[in-house]
């Protein structure tokens, strides 16, 4: 995470000799069934309408989509995975209840079929 590598510069740089163990994120793994018709849209939304919707939201860390290359191993998943990265899962619930997602989403959600997607919730270390 580049912002916990920029707070320790900080602090060194401070003349400080540690920083407080920062609990780890949390990360949302949402999986979408993309409309296949859909992708190229699907891209630019992201791009232009969640990332910069969620990347000003308090306590963010990061947010990716992934497109599938292939399954090695298990079942396939569906074939885009979005990654969202909080501070604190209070954070993002609190980025759920805003405006901005209550516009960002659709965005993302008009692009699959039936609006099928999953979502998990995992600390991460």
């Amino acid at each position: 995470m580049r912002r916990r590598t920029c707070l320790k510069a900080l602090a060194a740089a401070a003349g400080v000799s540690s920083l407080p163990a920062a609990a780890p994120p949390i990360q949302l793994h949402v999986d979408l069934d993309v409309d296949p018709a859909k992708e190229k849209k699907l891209v630019e939304n992201f791009r232009n309408v969640f990332r910069p919707a969620i990347s000003r939201q308090p306590g963010f860390v990061d947010v990716k989509l992934l497109k599938l290359r292939k399954a090695l191993a298990g079942p396939t998943p569906l074939p885009y995975r979005l990654l969202i990265s909080f501070q604190t899962e209070e954070q993002r619930q609190t980025w759920v209840a805003t405006n901005d997602h209550q516009r960002a989403w659709p965005a993302i959600e008009e692009n699959l079929r039936g609006s099928k997607y999953t979502a998990v919730l995992y600390d991460a270390d």
